[in-house]
This record gives C-alpha cells, sequence and structure tokens, in this order.
C-alpha cells in the first residue's frame, strides 16, 4: 500500500439477518434500499456461508479468523479467549485506530472482554431493544433508545472524536434483528399487511433425517408467548393458527430489519459528509442466516440454505468497481484475512481460509473454494433439538452428516440418537426437501463427498466423530483419514 492511502473500515453486523429478507438478494417480503445501495456500489456475494450457523461462534470466526475448532468458541457457552490473535489486534499493530460498539456475546469478565480495541462499548450478552445496557472499559451504564440507533449514535461520536489521518477500523455490531424481534415505534406495524408464505411452510420433512424432524424450531408449535406478544386468537383452526403465528413473527421482524436498514443509511450519510466514503470499505453482513419460515421453522443451527447462507455486501469506490456480483464459494472465516488483505497488513500465521480481495480489485489470487466444510457442535440445547453434525457444500450438492451425540456441551446427559446422512442436489431440488442419501442413483456422488468432506475437515485440523464411517471410496487419500 505504500504511496496510497490505506482504507478505513467500517463493517456493519447484524445478528440473524436472512439474506432472503434484503431487497438485494431478491426478497419479496420486504425493501431494504440502503442496505442494497451497499451491494449497488460494489459488490454482492452469492455464495458467502457460515462454517457454524450461530451467533457467538460465527463472531469468534469472523474475528479470528479460525474456525470454531480453533478459536475455541463451539457453542454459545463457550467463551472466546479474547488475547488470540485478531484482524483488530493485526490492524492495530500496523496503525489502524480501532473500536467495536454494539454486539459483542462471546463473554465477558477478565480475559473474555475485547482486547485489541482502542474503544469498546459492547451490550451485555443478547443485549436488550430498549434502553440496552453497555459495558465499556469504564464500567456497565444503560443508554436511553432503541438499541439499533444506539448501536449508531454511539459509533458515529467514536469516529466524530478521531484526530488526524490515521486510517480506522469500526465494528458496528447490532443486536437486530435477533429474537424477541421487538421494532421501535418508528417502523412499528409497517408490515401489518399479509406477508407472502414460503413454498416450504407446511413441509411435512418426508424425506429427512429423524435429526431434523425432531428440532424444536416449528413456528406453528414453538413460538413462545414474548415471541407473539399477544395472544392467540380464539377459534382459529390449527392451520389458521399457523399462519396467524407465521404473520405476527415476521411482521416485527421485518420492522426490525427496516430499522437496520435506515441506520445503515446514517452510516452511509455520515462518511458521504465528511468525505470518506470512496475510501472505506464498508460491509454488511450477517452472523448467520435464518429461517423465515421456511421449512415451517425460525431459528438457523442446521447446514440448510436459508440458516447457512451470510448475506455479505461490500463497497470501496477507491478500488472495487460498481455492480459486481462475487459467486465463487467463500465463508465468514475468509473476513479477516480478506480486510488485511483489503489494508495492506500481513495476517497472521494461524488464520485459515483464504482472502477474497484479489477477486474484488482483479489482482491475482488463490482460486475460491471448490466446496466449504461445516460443523455444528451445539447438541444439547433443550430450547431448539437441532443435533450437532457436519458436512461439506459445493456449487451443487450438499452432503450432511448427523453424528448425534451430545459432545456439543461438556457434562452433558443427552439421550444418544443413531448417526444418519441428507444428500442434497441443489440444483434439481434446491428447496432442499429430497433427501439422496440412500438413493442408488446418487451412490457415486455420495462416495466421492465423503472423500471431500473428509479431506476438508483435515485440511483445517478438525477430527472427525468416532460414528463417522470410513468412506466407501478414499483412493490415495485414505492417509488424510489416518
Amino acid at each position: 500500500m505504500t504511496g496510497q492511502r490505506r482504507p478505513n473500515i467500517a463493517m456493519i453486523l447484524t445478528d440473524d439477518h436472512a439474506a432472503h429478507s434484503i431487497g438485494a438478494y431478491g426478497s419479496v417480503v420486504n425493501r431494504t434500499p440502503h442496505i442494497d445501495g451497499i451491494g449497488d456500489r460494489g459488490v454482492r456475494f452469492d455464495a458467502c456461508f457460515a462454517t457454524n450457523s450461530l451467533c457467538a461462534p460465527s463472531r469468534a470466526t469472523i474475528l479470528t479468523g479460525t474456525y470454531s475448532h480453533v478459536n475455541g468458541v463451539r457453542t454459545l457457552v463457550t467463551p472466546i479467549d479474547a488475547s488470540q490473535p485478531t484482524f483488530i489486534s493485526r490492524l492495530r499493530a500496523d496503525g489502524y485506530r480501532t473500536a467495536i460498539v454494539g454486539k459483542w456475546h462471546m463473554g465477558d469478565g477478565p480475559g473474555h472482554n475485547p482486547e485489541g480495541f482502542d474503544y469498546w462499548d459492547v451490550l451485555i450478552d443478547q443485549g436488550e431493544y430498549h434502553d440496552p445496557r453497555f459495558l465499556s472499559a469504564a464500567g456497565l451504564r444503560r443508554e436511553t433508545g432503541y438499541a439499533t440507533d444506539v448501536v449508531t449514535d454511539l459509533s458515529l461520536s467514536w469516529l466524530e472524536s478521531l484526530e488526524g489521518d490515521d486510517p480506522w477500523c469500526i465494528l458496528i455490531y447490532h443486536k437486530a434483528p435477533h429474537r424477541p424481534w421487538e421494532p421501535d415505534e418508528a417502523h412499528k406495524g409497517m408490515y401489518s399487511d399479509p406477508i407472502a408464505v414460503p413454498a416450504t411452510f407446511t413441509d411435512d420433512y418426508a424425506t429427512r433425517s429423524d435429526s431434523a424432524r425432531r428440532a424444536a424450531m416449528r413456528i406453528a408449535e414453538h413460538l413462545n408467548a414474548e415471541d407473539l406478544k399477544q395472544p392467540v386468537p380464539e377459534g382459529l383452526s390449527a392451520e389458521e393458527e399457523a399462519l396467524w403465528k407465521y404473520q405476527r413473527y415476521m411482521e416485527d421482524y421485518l420492522a426490525c430489519v427496516a430499522s437496520v436498514d435506515d441506520n445503515v443509511g446514517r452510516v452511509v450519510d455520515w462518511l458521504r459528509d465528511r468525505g470518506e466514503y470512496d475510501d472505506t470499505v464498508l460491509m454488511y453482513s450477517s452472523d448467520q442466516g435464518f429461517f423465515l419460515g421456511d421449512h415451517g421453522w425460525f431459528d438457523k443451527r442446521f447446514m440448510y440454505e436459508q440458516s447457512l447462507r451470510m448475506p455479505l455486501l461490500l463497497s470501496y469506490p477507491r478500488a472495487v468497481p460498481a455492480g459486481q456480483v462475487h459467486d465463487g464459494i467463500i465463508t465468514n472465516v475468509d473476513f479477516a484475512q480478506s480486510i488485511l488483505d483489503a489494508a495492506g497488513v500481513e495476517p497472521h500465521e494461524r488464520m485459515q481460509g483464504r482472502s477474497f480481495w484479489p477477486d474484488l480489485i482483479g489482482a491475482e489470487g488463490e482460486l475460491p473454494a471448490e466446496g466449504m466444510y461445516y460443523r455444528y457442535w451445539e447438541h444439547d440445547d433443550p430450547n431448539h433439538q437441532a443435533p450437532a453434525h457436519y458436512g461439506y457444500r459445493t456449487d451443487r450438492y450438499k452432503l450432511i452428516y448427523f453424528y448425534n451425540d451430545g459432545l456439543g456441551i461438556p457434562g452433558s446427559s443427552t439421550v444418544r440418537y443413531p448417526p444418519e446422512w441428507e444428500l442434497y442436489d441443489l440444483q434439481a431440488d434446491p428447496e432442499e426437501l429430497n433427501n439422496v442419501a440412500e438413493d442408488p442413483a446418487y451412490a457415486a456422488i455420495r462416495d466421492d463427498l465423503e472423500v471431500r468432506m473428509w479431506q476438508a475437515q483435515a485440511a483445517v485440523g478438525d477430527e472427525p466423530h468416532p460414528s463417522q464411517p470410513v468412506p466407501v471410496r478414499l483412493g490415495a487419500q485414505e492417509s488424510v483419514r489416518r
């Protein structure tokens, strides 16, 4: 970066914002003009995936550039060792001024509070939507207002306090649109008209594994009184009640998203007003996807598409041409190295993944991965009952192995279920309704994907679960497993 101004970096990260509720990704249920604008002025990533679709693990992966088994944050109850290398610590060591405001959710107290930041001001645990509590180096306090607005206020206040020309990096991390989906007054009720129901809303899971059927994430059965915020009307049939709950859920969820979109607009306006927009790498993403009635579910955790897929839009007018669509596979493991690459800072040697920055500026770099490795560890969550699993996804196929063990949380006494496989042909079956793991026509494809999954698992330093059988065909790669 010699002789060239180093970019500022602003990453806006939301919680549980599904890509299919963003206009740029073809949403049919809402509009997000400010978020869309980032992609219009830069690049939209169409194949960005979480490697562990859960809030704290994804945030740890983004920060450290490592998989869950490396950074130690496998579940919601495994806090981060905040002293480990991150892209923030690398930027700060190279002269960047650094800050995080908003949701941290990776533990608190000595060793777990944010480190490597010049300024940090974070919500407690999940955070509250209204009059949220914040923890900073100065201690605990409560801020008056709506969390999404407050996070933006505090972020812009820190930016305005900076003097001099040294570059800066700020993480603007919102709570929204996380459960329990409490809108502010400005957006409450704006989606009260009937909202389109996804085609798979009444999915009967006929071809799926018992692992999928056991999940306690059905809108019809598992949304609670706090989620719905009002009693279910009397006299409804089961079908009518399910639809009523879906409408209540989506009305509040989308209103929370609308507030986020407005606040993205505030950040963009601030950058433009100060002449910083062209020299800032501005990113918008979410820590994972979310089910919006797809398969009848809410929440995430599973390796299915709506949960796995992360939105990612990025602009940097100084170097990234506008109007790009990036369709190569990337994951949240790649964020750290890519940000450092944009800043001209060397990554730490423990960081995994690849930098996608050369893809955006027309430079030579490592080719995008042919597939991505996923692992969800938290088998013992009594609220959602999504079993532990790992898998491998290519541009066309997805293989999932539910190893069904209580190893996600130490001391578990969970019931053991038998291992199960699922395989989807995403070209023939984009909605993932037809599990073809036992279909003879896909036997060779499954064999190949098992080998590739083993290879990917070994390549990132993860260990297979003891229950996983040896793949049918390892060939010359058998040594990978051994």
